[in-house]
């Protein structure tokens, strides 16, 4: 799937009355997902502990 028609499928699974807003929050929180998914998939993560040692 290209990525025009995600963004297609994603606006589209929103309510007609969603605001701009909303539309564009629905759309920045896909990509952040995705970027996750990309970091866990290239082992850019740490574990928990790492993080309550660095926090």
């Amino acid at each position: 799937m290209t990525t025009k028609e995600r963004v297609k499928e994603l606006v589209d699974a929103q309510p007609d009355d969603a605001s701009f807003e909303e539309i564009v929050r629905a759309l920045a929180f896909e990509r952040m997902v995705q970027r996750g998914l990309e970091d866990s998939r290239a082992g850019r993560t740490h574990r928990d502990e790492e993080m309550r040692r660095l926090a």
